[in-house]
């Protein structure tokens, strides 16, 4: 499970959090990805000069209204796709 946090603190909020939160929510939701996603908010992060804050396993990136998108096909996405168990082959029973 993937999670991702969005800063919902004051300075985050002017930035746009709440159309961030609601762009990862809209993405998430299309791309059928609820069972593998964690989308959670919090309260200051400490990073104010950085735009809205998100976290995603912990590591922190700054994004905006406007780069949610990009945001999500690209850091999300990815550590979707390294969250995901290889799939290896069921070896055939040899009689």
């Amino acid at each position: 499970m993937v999670k991702v946090v969005v800063c919902i603190g004051s300075a985050c909020h002017v930035k746009g959090s709440k159309q961030v939160i609601e762009s990862l929510q809209y993405l998430i939701r299309e791309k059928e990805l609820g069972d593998q996603i964690d989308l959670a908010g919090t309260f200051c992060t400490g990073n104010c000069k950085k735009g809205v804050c998100v976290t995603v396993n912990d590591k922190l990136y700054s994004v905006s209204p406007e780069t949610t998108e990009k945001f999500f096909k690209t850091t999300v996405l990815d550590a979707v796709k390294k969250d995901k168990p290889a799939k290896h082959p069921v070896p055939k029973k040899v009689k």
